[in-house]
């Protein structure tokens, strides 16, 4: 058992044709081209975060085209209407509307 062991670990092909021990997964897809900055953006909340004035979270939106990044302090609790206020005092002020957000 020990030679075969030993042939394999020597052998050049036996080295380089491994089995693959798990499946193989479909092939990629290209990402689309984008076009114009600030139609699809990248939207996440970093929480967990000391209380500064009153504060206790940042809104990260990225424009996906031009990687230019807003930062928005806010807090854990923000409700759905809360954060439409935020992207409309913030983001909609700034750069209209958009085609896609990625949250």
């Amino acid at each position: 058992m020990r030679n075969v062991g030993k042939y394999v670990e020597d052998c050049d092909i036996c080295q380089r044709m491994k089995n693959r021990m798990e499946e193989l997964t479909g092939k990629l897809k290209l990402s689309e081209v984008l076009e114009k900055p600030w139609t699809y953006l990248t939207v996440n909340f970093i929480t967990k975060l000391p209380l500064v004035v009153g504060k206790n979270a940042i809104l990260v939106v990225c424009d996906r085209l031009s990687k230019i990044t807003y930062f928005v302090a806010t807090t854990e609790e923000t409700l759905a209407e809360e954060l439409a206020w935020l992207f409309r005092d913030n983001m909609w002020k700034l750069h209209s509307t958009r085609k896609h957000s990625i949250g």
